[in-house]
C-alpha cells in the first residue's frame, strides 16, 4: 500500500509540474504572439554574438572565434590558458541552459528551479554524493590542469555576467524565473560524473536481481543471469603474460558459455553471490531508470591492408540518449603548431573527449564494466548512523542538507555514508523508520578521478605512445577507445579503473559487515585488455565481450547483444582490400537485423503450424520474405519488434510482475538463449510457467498483429516501420509542458533501424526513439584534415530560434555526414575576443 500511495503521490506531483509548465507555457504564447516583434525580439536576445570583437576579462591574448555554416566554432588562440577560456565562453554563448540543467541534475536541485516534482530526484542524486566526488576529483588534478579547468569556468562566467547585466539570458531562464550561478571546476567535474552515471547501471541491476529473487525466488532468478551467446563475437585472444603484445583482437566467436548449463544462464548457481535479506526495495526501484539495451555504441577501426589508400579508417558512433539540445558539442581548436584538433565534448567541461587531430583518431565505447556494488549493511538497533563491520559498530558519515523546493520550504536531507559508499536503499522510504538493513553503493566514480586531465592530453597525442600514456589518467567511466594514427598504426585499449574483488561476482549485494567481499584494488594498467595492429587488420567493438574467458580479471558479465559487432565485421570482410570513407559511412546507418535473422527460425514454425486468420496470414507473408532490414519504409519491421515486446512481456511479467520486468537486466541475451535452448527441446523455467515455445510463439505473434492492426489498420501490405518509429529528440521544457512542444522541440520525422542493428535506434512503447547517435564520426588517416566527417543530431546551438538548432536533422535522416572544414572556417564569421582594456 505504501508503495502505490508513493507512486500515487509521484504521479500527481508529475501532473502538477505538467499543469504549472504547460500554464507557464501559455504564458509565454501569449507573449510572443501579442508581443508580435517585441517578444520575437526577446527571444532573440540570447542568440550568441559572433561576428565583431569583445573583451574578455582574463584573457593573456586575442583569440578568435570562426564560426562556419553550420555553427561550428573554430576557436584560435596563443595559449592552452587562452583556448580554454574561449571555449568555455563559446560552450556557454550557445548552451548556457543546457549546461545549467546538467549541473543542477547531477547535484540534486532540480526542486530548487522546477518545483516539489522533482524532489524524490533530487533526494536520489543527493544520495549518489555526485557533488562530493567532484570535488574530490578537483582536488586530484595536477596544477596543470586544475588551472585550465579555472580558465575553462572562468570563460563561462564571462558569458554569464555579461548575459545578466545585458538581459540576455536563453528564454528558458525567464521560463523557469532564475538566472544561473557561477560555473566552478568542481561543476565541470560533475559533468564526468554524470556521464558515468548515464554509462553506468550494475548498482541498478543489483536492486532488481535482489528484488526478483525475492519475488520469484532464486531458482527462477538464477535463470535470468547475465549470458552472453558461444558464437558471440569477443575482440581479444587472451595470452598468458603481462605485455600487451600477447593479446591479439580476433572477429572469432569465443566459447565462452556452456550451453549444457540451465538454459539462459551461464553457469549460475557457480557464479551467484549474495547475502539473504529482507529489505524491500519497490520504493528505490520506482526511481531507477528502466534499462535502454539500445544503449551503447559502435566503434571500429581498420588497417590500411584493407582500405583503398593504404593508411588506416577509424568510425565512431556513441549511443546516447535523444534530447535538444544534443549531448555533445562540436568544435575545432587551434594553437597554431601545438593543437589541431577538432570534436565533441560534453558541454561544461574542457578539451575533447572523441575526435582528431591532424595526426591521430580515437574513437570510444561503453566497455559495459562493473564497477558497481551494493553492501548489504546491517544498523545498530541503538545508533541508525552506527553499521557492523568485523564485529564492531562503525560511525558513518552524516551530512545533513536542506533540499530548496521551489514554491514550499526547504526539506531536510540526510546523505549516509558507510565504509563503502552512500546509502541508497533509503531514498524512497520513510526517513523516520529506518530498516535493520542498507544498501551501500561503492563506485569507482565516488573517487577522486582525473578523466579531464586526460581529455586534455588526447587533442595533444601525436601518436600511440603519447595517447595511450594519457589513458592512465582516464579513470571514469571505464571505456573501449579504439586508435589510428598517420603513420599506419591502429589499436584498442579499455580504459579507466576496474575494481578486483576479494571474493563475488557483483552480480548481487553483497554482506557489507565482513572484509570477504573487499575491493582489493584495480586491474592494473599495463595488464588491461589492449591489441595494437592485430593480425585480422581491423578492431571492432559494440559493447560486445571484450576478451576471453582465459583473461583472469573480471570485466563483467552483462555485454551487449553480439548483433552490431557481428554485422560490423560482416560487412568489413565484404569489402576487405577496397574499405574507403564511402564504406564507413554507409555502415554507422546500416539497418540489418540479425536479431532477427538469428531468432525467426526459432519462432516461425510454431506460427506457420497455427491456424491463423487474416490479417495474421498476411502478417505472416511479410515476415517470411522480409530481407532483415529495418528499413522505414517495410511493414515487416514492425511486426518483428511487435513481436518482440509481446513475447518477452508474456514470459517475464506474469511471473516477477510489472514493476520489475520495466527494470529487467540483461533481457536481451538472456531471452535468446533461453529461446534458442528451447527449441533444442530444453526450456526453462520461464518458457515452461508461459506454456512452452510454441505457445508462447503463436499466442505473442497475435497480440502483436492485433497491435500492429490498431496502429496502422487491417491491410499489412500498407504498415509502414517509420510510421510508427520515428525521431524527435525532446526538449526538457518541450516534453514537460506540451503547449511549448510546438516551440522548442525538433523536427520529428520516421526513421529505420532499431536498438539491434548498426544504425542503432532503440525506441520506446510509443515506438518513439529514446536512445540513438547524435554524433557520428569517420576519419581517413590518409588525409585526417581533408577526408573527416561528422554529424551532431539535432543540430550544434541550444537556443530554438538558431538556425543551427534543428539544421542537420534532415542529413541525419538521409544517413549523411558533414565533412570537417579544417582549413576554410576562416571565411566564416569572426569573432575576435581580446583581453580587457586591449
Amino acid at each position: 500500500m505504501a508503495v502505490t500511495t508513493r507512486r500515487q503521490r509521484q504521479t500527481q506531483r508529475g501532473t502538477r509540474l505538467a499543469r504549472w509548465l504547460s500554464y507557464a507555457a501559455l504564458g509565454l504564447v501569449v507573449v510572443l504572439l501579442l508581443g508580435l516583434a517585441g517578444g520575437y525580439a526577446y527571444a532573440r536576445r540570447s542568440l550568441p554574438r559572433t561576428s565583431g570583437e569583445l573583451a574578455l576579462p582574463g584573457l593573456r591574448a586575442p583569440v578568435t572565434v570562426y564560426r562556419d555554416e553550420w555553427g561550428v566554432p573554430h576557436i584560435v588562440a596563443e595559449n592552452e590558458h587562452d583556448l580554454y577560456m574561449a571555449q568555455g565562453y563559446v560552450v556557454a554563448q550557445d548552451r548556457l541552459f543546457h549546461l545549467d540543467l546538467t549541473r543542477r541534475a547531477a547535484a540534486g536541485r532540480l526542486a530548487e528551479v522546477i518545483g516539489p516534482s522533482q524532489l524524490e530526484t533530487d533526494k536520489f542524486f543527493r544520495a549518489l554524493n555526485l557533488k562530493r566526488a567532484a570535488e574530490a576529483s578537483v582536488r586530484a588534478y595536477s596544477p596543470w590542469a586544475t588551472e585550465l579547468l579555472e580558465a575553462y569556468a572562468a570563460g563561462v562566467n564571462a558569458y554569464i555576467e555579461e548575459a545578466i547585466a545585458h538581459k540576455r539570458l536563453p528564454v528558458e531562464f525567464t521560463l523557469l524565473g532564475y538566472v544561473p550561478e557561477p560555473w566552478t571546476p568542481v561543476d565541470s567535474a560533475l559533468i564526468g560524473k554524470i556521464m558515468a552515471y548515464d554509462l553506468g547501471g550494475n548498482f541498478e541491476a543489483e536492486v532488481y536481481r535482489l528484488q526478483l529473487r525475492n519475488t520469484v525466488g532464486a531458482e527462477l532468478a538464477d535463470q535470468l543471469m547475465p549470458a552472453y551467446p558461444a558464437d558471440g563475437i569477443t575482440m581479444i585472444r587472451y595470452r598468458a603474460g603481462s605485455a600487451a603484445d600477447d593479446q591479439e583482437a580476433t572477429p572469432r566467436a569465443m566459447a565462452v558459455v556452456d550451453r549444457e548449463a540451465a538454459p539462459g544462464s551461464v553457469a549460475a548457481g557457480e557464479r551467484t553471490s549474495v547475502a539473504g535479506s529482507s529489505l524491500d526495495l519497490s520504493g528505490l526501484l520506482a526511481l531507477l531508470r528502466a534499462p535502454d539495451e539500445g544503449r551503447g555504441s559502435n566503434n571500429w577501426v581498420i588497417s590500411g591492408e584493407l582500405t583503398r589508400t593504404g593508411k588506416p579508417l577509424l568510425a565512431n558512433d556513441p549511443h546516447l540518449g535523444a534530447r535538444t539540445p544534443s549531448i555533445w558539442y562540436e568544435q575545432h581548436l587551434v594553437i597554431p603548431g601545438q593543437i589541431n584538433a577538432y570534436g565533441v565534448m560534453f558541454p561544461g567541461a574542457p578539451g575533447i573527449v572523441i575526435g582528431q587531430n591532424d595526426r591521430i583518431a580515437w574513437g570510444v565505447t561503453n566497455t559495459n564494466p562493473d564497477v558497481q556494488d551494493l553492501y548489504i549493511e546491517r544498523r545498530n538497533p541503538d545508533n541508525p548512523y552506527q553499521f557492523e563491520y568485523m564485529g564492531r559498530w562503525e560511525d558513518a558519515q552524516v551530512y545533513r542538507e536542506l533540499i530548496p523546493v521551489k514554491g514550499q520550504d526547504p526539506v531536510p536531507f540526510e546523505v549516509v555514508v558507510t565504509r563503502h559508499g552512500p546509502i541508497i536503499s533509503e531514498v524512497a522510504g520513510d526517513a523516520d523508520n529506518r530498516p535493520e538493513e542498507a544498501l551501500a553503493l561503492k563506485w569507482t566514480a565516488h573517487m577522486g578521478t582525473p578523466e579531464l586531465e586526460a581529455v586534455l592530453l588526447f587533442l595533444k597525442a601525436r601518436n600511440w605512445e603519447e595517447f595511450r600514456d594519457a589513458l592512465r589518467s582516464f579513470h571514469v567511466p571505464t571505456q573501449n577507445f579504439v586508435f589510428a594514427d598517420v603513420e599506419g598504426t591502429i589499436a584498442y585499449r579499455t580504459g579507466g579503473l576496474v575494481p578486483i574483488r576479494r571474493q563475488g561476482d557483483g552480480l548481487l549485494p553483497v554482506p557489507g559487515w565482513t572484509d570477504e567481499y573487499e575491493w582489493t584494488g584495480f586491474v592494473p594498467f599495463e595488464q588491461m585488455p589492449e591489441a595494437v595492429n592485430p593480425p585480422e587488420g581491423y578492431i571492432v567493438t559494440a559493447n560486445n565481450k571484450v576478451i576471453d574467458d582465459a583473461y583472469p580479471y573480471f570485466l563483467t558479465y552483462s555485454w551487449a547483444q553480439p548483433y552490431r559487432a557481428m554485422r560490423i565485421v560482416e560487412m568489413i570482410e565484404a569489402a576487405r582490400g577496397d574499405l574507403t570513407t564511402d564504406h564507413m559511412r554507409a555502415m554507422q546507418v546500416d539497418y540489418t537485423n540479425l536479431h532477427a535473422r538469428t531468432l525467426l527460425p526459432v519462432l516461425l514454425p510454431a506460427v506457420e503450424q497455427a491456424d491463423l486468420g487474416e490479417p495474421a496470414r498476411s502478417a505472416l507473408a511479410l515476415l517470411k520474405a522480409w530481407d532483415h532490414v529495418d528499413s522505414a519504409d517495410q511493414g515487416a519491421p514492425l511486426v518483428f519488434h511487435l513481436w518482440w515486446d509481446e513475447l518477452t512481456r508474456r514470459l517475464y511479467q506474469p511471473l516477477m510482475g510489472e514493476a520489475l520486468y520495466k527494470r529487467m537486466a540483461d533481457k536481451g541475451n538472456v531471452t535468446d538463449l533461453a529461446l534458442l535452448a528451447a527449441a533444442e527441446g530444453r526450456p526453462n523455467g520461464w518458457i515452461e510457467a508461459a506454456g512452452g515455445l510454441e505457445r508462447l510463439a503463436v499466442e505473442s505473434f497475435l497480440a502483436a498483429v492485433d497491435r500492429a492492426v490498431a496502429l496502422q489498420g487491417r491491410d499489412p501490405s500498407r504498415w509502414a516501420w517509420g510510421r510508427y518509429h520515428r525521431l524527435q529528440p525532446p526538449h526538457p521544457v518541450g516534453s514537460a509542458a506540451a503547449p511549448l512542444g510546438w516551440l522548442f522541440n525538433p523536427t520529428r520525422y520516421p526513421i529505420g533501424g532499431s536498438g539491434v542493428t548498426v544504425g542503432a535506434m532503440s525506441f520506446g512503447a510509443d515506438g518513439m526513439v529514446r536512445t540513438f547517435a547524435p554524433w557520428r564520426q569517420v576519419v581517413d588517416l590518409a588525409d585526417p584534415t581533408g577526408n573527416s566527417w561528422s554529424i551532431v543530431t539535432p543540430g550544434q546551438s541550444g537556443h530554438f530560434l538558431s538556425p543551427h538548432y534543428d539544421d542537420q536533422s534532415p542529413l541525419h535522416q538521409r544517413g549523411d555526414l558533414l565533412r570537417r572544414d579544417f582549413t576554410g572556417y576562416t571565411a566564416g564569421r569572426a569573432l575576435r575576443l581580446v583581453p580587457d582594456g586591449q
